[in-house]
């Protein structure tokens, strides 16, 4: 099992002002294209392109290795400031976003449902006007996407989505920064996911097709992704020649795959849903079975097999 450490790296783009080549991770050329992520919000990773995904994965890759094999001191986000709002605990993602904001020279301020009541001492509008005068981001893991989306139309500073109920895009991205790491190219690499169409899901169904990666999702009957995300889904495998199945048959989705993925059964919130969901999800473990119909030959805890937790 693979945790990521999720390190806040790409906010270094939205904040800096760079106009920074994508490169090819493979050969390490720079592509033509030019990528502008400044000022710009990360709520679901829809409204960025495979360009500047790759921008932000290469960005990652660039700093983490400077940073943790180098030793270098890179105090780009020196005299920022990061609010950090978290309706939902998370160990990792609160530990994580901390040190990597500090590593790179900022300064982040973490608030919990104790210090900040989203729409409820203060209106989402308030709330988003006072933060874009005290802060300079704003890393917010909620309940509700549309609470997300209210920040960002109010805000004057960029929205990063921590997590919430439709989509978790820096999970995503750290999960793709450990599989560029392994296998150097993401494209071709068929992912198969088990489990829940949940956030996470979904993310994955917004941003593999722009890689060239194939998508085999096996989810039980009555959990399956949102129906307007698999529309947009759709459209990008039709665009970018990839394969997209949605199944209810763990084994037609391990089949083939390259990587296994999976997630808790039971997220934050859907603690009365445990009973009904333990019976819903029986069949849905990854076990032995499931792996002999993936390309995987590895066990559980090599690094040919990445379970993405929900953090």
């Amino acid at each position: 099992m693979l945790f990521n450490l999720r390190i806040l790296l790409n906010n270094a783009a939205f904040r800096n002002g760079h106009n920074f080549m994508v490169r090819n991770f493979r050969c390490g050329q720079p592509l033509q294209n030019k990528v502008q992520l400044k000022g710009r919000d990360l709520l679901t990773l829809k409204n960025f392109t495979g360009e500047e995904i790759k921008y932000m994965l290469w960005l990652s890759a660039d700093l983490k290795f400077r940073i943790k094999q180098k030793g270098e001191y890179l105090p780009l986000l020196q005299g920022k400031s990061l609010g950090m709002i978290f309706e939902k605990r998370s160990t990792r993602t609160r530990l994580s976003t901390e040190t990597g904001f500090a590593l790179l020279g900022g300064h982040p301020c973490f608030l919990t449902t104790q210090d900040i009541h989203l729409g409820v001492n203060e209106s989402l509008t308030d709330t988003a006007r006072v933060l874009s005068s005290m802060a300079d981001a704003v890393l917010a893991r909620v309940y509700k996407q549309s609470d997300l989306d209210t920040l960002a139309k109010e805000a004057s500073i960029p929205i990063i989505n921590g997590l919430s109920d439709l989509y978790h895009p820096i999970q995503i991205l750290a999960d793709y920064l450990t599989l560029q790491e392994h296998y150097s190219s993401l494209k071709g690499l068929t992912l198969s996911w088990i489990g829940d169409g949940n956030n996470i899901l979904h993310s994955i169904m917004m941003s593999a097709a722009k890689f060239g990666m194939h998508l085999q999702a096996a989810t039980p009957k009555g959990y399956e992704p949102d129906a307007s995300v698999t529309k947009l889904a759709e459209q990008y495998a039709k665009e970018n020649g990839t394969k997209l199945l949605l199944t209810n048959d763990p084994l037609e989705a391990a089949h083939g795959g390259n990587v296994l993925i999976t997630d808790t059964w039971i997220s934050m919130g859907q603690e009365e849903e445990k009973k009904k969901r333990l019976q819903a999800f029986q069949g849905y473990q990854v076990t032995m079975k499931i792996l002999k119909k993936t390309n995987m030959t590895a066990t559980y805890n090599s690094q040919k097999v990445v379970l993405s937790p929900s953090l």
